[in-house]
């Protein structure tokens, strides 16, 4: 439908623009994450935001509520079904497969930093168009792998600034053990599953594990009551997990067993994890992940490739953190009196910003750029004129401290860099 030219056009729903100064701690999570995820090898892995459709029903799950209920699907000019991705570890396995990553030397790391879309009913922390920050190791079967995975996590988010988080950790079996545990978990349901939210109901014989983890108070309960997958494990799914506590341990790294941590994607098996922050309300996960071990393989591989992975949910990791984040300040405010001062300006401006400052240039009258500059939150501001340009020497002021002196043009860097 076509709007009247006069109607203002507002972002889509679900969706928002991401605006200075907010933009300043976006910046800055990102570069603590490349630089934690650098240091551990992972490296960047930039896939495609549009994918065959059937990548994520056959990746995440036909039944799983993603699939179902909340990607955004369309179909191309030639008939064919696209989809925009409601994840990434589906799309970074299809890279995999694709290229032939599987013959790269020892354990692949890749990680992303990018959006998804699901349309999902928007909240607190939630959107349609939302961000994440993910990594996968691609390779290997270790629990000490997991460990060391969830130890980057941790590493990321205390480097972030968050605090006061919970790391909650489970086991939900393999092809072994867990087909017997969801068949006695579908049974227990058949008495309780019509006292239940709609989709309880429905997943009580699509997908019974997805029951566990749904987030109806009234439901909890009866959850509660269900059977623990934990106690339900094999052998070599239970010495796995307790590997994996054991060298969490050995971390210092706290975390509390949640048996009924299931997540909401059917490619996950064994390890599964999630950190929860308290400051984001009932939709409280900053992120999960865990290990898939039979992904690749579900989408066409004939080499076996486990794998553990995790996505941040880039807007409430923000969202819990940028209260204590001050804004990224402007370093220096130049305040240039006329046009020959502008010119000057200009010249002085562009050496400075080559060094490093993050300068900005203003023009007129001396009272009116002062203030401006203690607007822009500049940490000094430099006065050039006619009479600072001939004597060569330029008055520079601390805008906290208010202290004010004149310097030479190759003291102006130095002084702004130590603050002085």
């Amino acid at each position: 439908m076509e709007l009247p030219p006069t109607t203002l056009i507002k972002a889509v729903k679900g969706t928002r623009d991401l605006l200075p100064p907010s933009t300043d701690v976006w910046n800055a999570v990102e570069a603590e994450a490349r630089s934690v995820l650098r240091a551990y090898n992972y490296r960047e892995i930039r896939t495609p935001i549009l994918e065959e459709t059937q990548l994520f029903a056959r990746g995440v799950g036909a039944e799983t509520d993603i699939v179902t209920k909340e990607m955004y699907t369309f179909d191309d000019r030639d008939g064919s079904s696209l989809t925009l991705r409601p994840e990434n570890t589906a799309s970074v396995i299809r890279a995999y497969i694709e290229h032939r990553m599987d013959q790269w030397p020892g354990v692949k790391k890749l990680f992303y930093i990018g959006p998804m879309f699901r349309r999902e009913r928007p909240q607190k922390g939630r959107y349609r168009q939302f961000y994440q920050i993910g990594a996968e190791a691609i390779g290997s079967e270790s629990p000490a792998v997991d460990a060391e995975v969830i130890e980057m996590v941790v590493e990321i988010l205390e480097r972030v600034g968050l605090s006061g988080f919970q790391l909650l950790i489970n086991s939900v079996g393999d092809h072994n053990c867990r087909p017997q545990f969801v068949e006695r978990l579908r049974q227990e349901l058949k008495a309780v599953a019509g006292r239940m939210c709609g989709d309880c109901q429905r997943r009580a014989e699509t997908n019974p594990l997805r029951v566990l983890d749904c987030k109806v108070e009234a439901d909890q309960p009866i959850i509660e009551k269900l059977p623990n997958i934990v106690e339900h494990l094999c052998e070599p799914c239970r010495t796995h997990f307790d590997a994996v506590k054991q060298y969490l341990d050995d971390r210092g790294i706290p975390y509390q067993v949640r048996p009924r941590l299931v997540r909401g994607l059917d490619y996950y098996m064994r390890t599964t994890f999630e950190v929860v922050h308290g400051a984001l309300g009932a939709q409280n996960s900053v992120l999960g992940g865990g290990r898939y071990d039979g992904l690749a393989e579900s989408l066409g591989s004939k080499i076996a490739s486990p794998g553990i992975g995790f996505s941040i949910g880039e807007d409430r990791l923000v969202m819990s953190v940028e209260e204590n984040r001050p804004p990224t300040p402007l370093d220096l405010y130049i305040a240039s009196l006329g046009e020959p001062a502008l010119r000057k300006a200009a010249v002085m401006a562009r050496d400075f910003r080559r060094g490093g400052l993050a300068v900005e240039i203003g023009e007129g009258k001396l009272k009116r750029a002062m203030e401006l500059a203690d607007k822009l939150g500049a940490r000094f501001t430099l006065m050039v004129g006619d009479n600072e340009i001939a004597a060569g020497r330029y008055a520079l002021k601390n805008m906290a401290t208010g202290e004010q002196r004149d310097v030479a043009i190759e003291e102006i860097p130095g002084s702004v860099a130590a603050g002085n």
